[in-house]
């Protein structure tokens, strides 16, 4: 369950940061927004091919992705 957690607060932060909304996310990745919702409030689990998704609509690398989560779990264990 940590990872599910991090990996939307990672998301919904970097969408946050780079000023897109959920609807503009979803234009830009071919992903419905509701699932882009749904994933960010930890309720639905995400596929890998949507996780690059995402990432690539948000527009950074899947190497600061990274990054970011990992930060996010090393957060939530302190």
């Amino acid at each position: 369950m940590k990872l599910k957690y991090a990996t939307a607060m990672t998301l919904k932060k970097l969408r946050n940061e780079t000023g897109v909304s959920q609807e503009q996310l979803a234009r830009k990745s071919g992903i419905d927004r509701t699932y882009i919702s749904g994933v960010e409030r930890s309720a639905r689990n995400i596929t890998l091919d949507s996780l690059e998704g995402l990432i690539s609509g948000l527009g950074v690398t899947s190497e600061e992705f990274v990054r970011k989560l990992h930060i996010e779990l090393v957060n939530e264990e302190s």
